[in-house]
């Protein structure tokens, strides 16, 4: 199992005992009223007791090259609440985020995803979490909507969460930027996810969840800057310094990779959990040092057979 799909956050999770096969058209525009993306798992197992199979237009994913200006106040799924003098100038922050790092082939730089790139940054992590489960086919259409359907409702809560996105372009420049991972933080209690997993994290602390990388770019470092370019972010808009993830334990790639960049098992799960067709996790914990470049890193000591 690729370590940056087994990464992906239990939000998304769903135990491969679970795996049904469905026949069902339903209609993308408009939520059926047994799915819901704030819990993935329960519409699935709804679906499962209707014995169907759902599916949806394919999307065609492409090359993204990100512009050099945004504005989130002008982001259809915004929403349209009223925001605080303090949550505009986050938003601002959020705008000019950018982590760049040099690696051995290529360049990364991550920054907040943006409206265009929701589409293709579903189908990374529907992708990554079919594979990762070894789903069969059907399942991806419905990842993606489940999951774009989860993306826009975390991108309402902004600047109390963000997605990130990272851009990747090979020293040869042949093949263009290429959308490389993708990693999700959460700053504080309004950006805490109604239904968090297990064990579960104080809400009123910073929270990383679901990351993962695309395939064919895996082992190049990445994995390991998306997660110090989310310390960075948090670092900047975060007032509490300890920040908490989720692994499980079955994945030793990734929680290898945490326990080198300063991470702590805080809490396991009881075996008792295994009784909701659900894997095993870790929740792990890490205070930020107070210095400003929290991303600089020797890649030699970040063991690169850790990377995803």
């Amino acid at each position: 199992m690729a370590a940056a799909a087994a990464a992906l956050s239990p939000f998304l999770y769903l135990d491969p005992s679970q795996r049904q096969h469905f026949h069902i058209h339903l209609n993308p525009t408009k939520t059926p009223p047994f799915l819901s993306s704030r819990n993935p798992l329960l519409s699935l197992q709804r679906l499962h007791q209707c014995n169907c199979r759902c599916s949806f237009p394919s999307s065609s994913p492409n090359s993204v090259t990100p512009s050099q200006y945004y504005s989130f106040l002008d982001d259809p799924f915004r929403g349209s609440r009223f925001l605080s003098n303090e949550e505009l100038e986050k938003l601002k922050a959020l705008e000019s985020f950018v982590y760049l790092q040099e690696l051995e082939s290529g360049s990364l730089w991550v920054r907040v995803m943006r409206n265009e790139e929701m589409d293709l940054t579903a189908g990374l992590l529907a992708e990554s979490f079919a594979e990762s489960m070894l789903m069969p086919l059907g399942y991806g259409a419905l990842l993606r909507f489940l999951v774009k359907q989860y993306l826009i409702e975390r991108r309402a809560v902004m600047p109390h969460a963000v997605t990130l996105v990272g851009f990747y372009r090979d020293k040869g420049g042949e093949k263009g930027n290429e959308l490389a991972g993708t990693v999700e933080v959460c700053f504080d209690k309004r950006g805490a996810n109604a239904s968090p997993p297990t064990p579960i994290p104080p809400k009123n602390s910073p929270y990383i969840c679901n990351m993962t990388v695309t395939k064919q770019l895996r082992r190049r470092g990445i994995g390991w800057h998306l997660l110090k370019a989310s310390e960075e972010l948090l670092f900047q808009m975060a007032s509490t310094k300890e920040v908490y993830l989720h692994c499980r334990m079955i994945d030793e790639a990734p929680f290898n990779m945490y326990i080198k960049a300063g991470y702590n098992v805080v809490q396991t799960d009881s075996v008792l959990i295994l009784l909701t067709l659900q894997r095993r996790k870790h929740l792990m914990c890490k205070k930020l040092p107070v210095y400003n470049s929290l991303y600089e890193s020797d890649m030699s000591e970040s063991g690169e057979e850790l990377l995803s």
